[in-house]
C-alpha cells in the first residue's frame, strides 16, 4: 500500500479531516434562534460573566480541547513551521472526536520562543476545556508545559512527553508478567533524552525503578560529565550515574532497552550483552534502533516498536483520548504523574493474559477510553 498517495488524495477529496457539527440538530426556528442567539443569548453571558464556573455548563468548552503546536518538531520530519503541522493537528482532532467524543480545535502558532507561545495560548485558554501541546521540540517544550500549568487553571498536557511514557509503561508492567521480573528491580538502559525519553525516564523513577541508565550522542549522561547542558543536568537525580562510557556499556546486564533516538544505534551483539529475557523497546519512528527481526535473533523475549506494522506499537492514541476524557469530564485541572502511573495500570489490565506479541491493547479496543477516564479524577 502505498499510504503517502492514498493520504495526499484522501486529504485532498475531503479539503482535511475535521468540521464543526451543531449539538442541537432540530429545526431552527425564529423562536429558538431569538434564544440561541440574539436577544437571549444575552442572559447567558451575563451569567457566565457573574459566575465563570459556569462556562462548561453552558458552553462547547465541557468537551473541547485546544491542539496547539508551533510546528518545531513534527513527526520525523522535525521543524517544518506552523503550516506544515496542520495535517498532523488536523490528524490529533480526529482521534480525539474518533475514540473519545471529544472536539478538538487544531492551532497552528508562528511564534517560537517560550515566552511567545506561553502568552498566546493563555490568551485563548478562555475559549477551551483543556490544552494539548503537540510537536514543540525540546527543550523547549518543557519550560513551555510547566508555566501553563502553572499558570492556567485548566489540564494542560504535552502529549508528545506523557502519551509515550505513559503506554511505555504500561507495556513494561505486562512485560514483567511474561518474564517474570520486578520492574522496580530492573535495569532500565533509555537513550535519548528529548522530549518522550525525558518524561519515559521520570515517569519509570516515579514508579520506582532504582536503575535508570540514560544515554545521548556523547554516551553515558552522569555527573562525571562536563558537557551537559541544564535539561539533561536537571535529569541526574532520576538515572544511575555510577556507570560511564558507551551505549555498548550502558545495555551490558540490562533488563530492558528504550530507545527513542535515532535508527540503528542498538545491534545483535549488544542484545546479546544484555540480561536473561531483555526487553526491547525500539521507538524510533519510522525506522527503530533496531529491527525486531534482529532483536529476536539476538535473543529479546518482548519487542515493541512505533510501527504499526509489528506487534505492539507504542501509540499514544492508546493514552490521551481517555486522559482528556477523564479530565474534561471529572473537572480535573492538573494532569499529575499519579494520574499518568494510573493510566499506565488502566492500560495494562486490559490485557486479561499478556504474551510476547500482545502487552498492550489495540488503540481500537472500545474499553480503552472509560477504564483511562475513570481513573483521572
Amino acid at each position: 500500500m502505498d499510504y503517502d498517495k492514498l493520504a495526499l488524495d484522501l486529504h485532498k477529496q475531503f479539503k482535511g479531516k475535521i468540521t464543526t457539527k451543531l449539538r442541537d440538530e432540530s429545526e431552527l426556528d425564529r423562536t429558538k434562534l431569538s434564544a440561541y442567539y440574539t436577544p437571549g443569548v444575552a442572559a447567558v453571558s451575563k451569567a457566565i460573566a457573574d459566575d465563570h464556573s459556569l462556562l462548561p455548563i453552558y458552553t462547547w468548552t465541557n468537551n473541547l480541547v485546544a491542539v496547539i503546536s508551533d510546528g518545531s518538531a513534527v513527526l520525523g520530519l522535525g521543524n517544518i513551521g506552523p503550516e506544515g503541522s496542520m495535517p498532523v493537528m488536523e490528524g490529533k482532532a480526529l482521534l480525539f472526536k474518533h475514540f473519545a467524543g471529544l472536539d478538538a480545535v487544531p492551532i497552528t502558532l508562528n511564534v517560537h520562543t517560550a515566552d511567545e507561545i506561553v502568552a498566546t495560548v493563555k490568551a485563548i485558554a478562555p475559549s477551551f476545556g483543556a490544552i494539548n501541546l503537540e510537536d514543540i521540540a525540546a527543550p523547549l517544550c518543557f519550560e513551555i508545559e510547566e508555566r501553563l500549568k502553572e499558570e492556567l487553571s485548566i489540564p494542560v498536557f504535552h502529549d508528545d512527553q506523557h502519551g509515550t511514557a505513559i503506554v511505555t509503561l504500561a507495556g513494561l508492567i505486562n512485560s514483567m508478567r511474561i518474564t517474570g521480573k520486578n520492574l522496580k528491580d530492573c535495569k532500565v538502559v533509555t537513550i535519548g533524552a528529548g522530549a518522550a525519553g525525558t518524561a519515559i525516564m521520570k515517569l519509570l523513577h516515579k514508579y520506582g525503578v532504582g536503575s535508570i541508565v540514560a544515554v545521548d550522542s556523547r554516551g553515558i549522561i552522569s555527573d562525571m560529565r562536563d558537557d551537559l547542558n541544564d535539561e539533561k543536568k536537571a535529569l541526574l537525580p532520576y538515572l544511575d550515574t555510577s556507570l560511564s562510557g558507551s551505549l555498548e556499556d550502558a545495555v551490558r546486564e540490562a533488563d530492558i532497552f528504550i530507545g527513542v533516538s535515532k535508527p540503528g544505534l542498538l545491534t545483535e551483539d549488544m542484545v546479546r550483552t544484555m540480561a536473561k529475557d531483555p526487553i526491547i523497546f525500539a521507538l524510533s519512528n519510522p525506522t527503530p534502533e533496531i529491527m525486531p527481526d534482529y532483536a529476536k535473533a539476538a535473543g529479546a523475549a518482548i519487542i515493541a516498536t512505533g510501527r504499526s506494522d509489528f506487534p505492539n506499537q507504542i501509540n499514544n492514541a492508546i493514552a490521551f483520548p481517555g486522559i482528556f476524557r477523564g479530565a474534561l469530564d471529572n473537572g480535573v485541572r492538573k494532569i499529575t504523574d499519579d494520574h499518568k502511573i494510573a493510566a499506565a495500570e488502566a492500560i495494562a489490565a486490559l490485557v486479561d493474559t499478556p504474551t510476547a506479541d500482545e502487552i498492550i491493547p489495540s488503540v481500537f479496543d472500545e474499553r480503552l477510553v472509560p477504564a483511562i477516564a475513570a481513573v483521572i479524577r
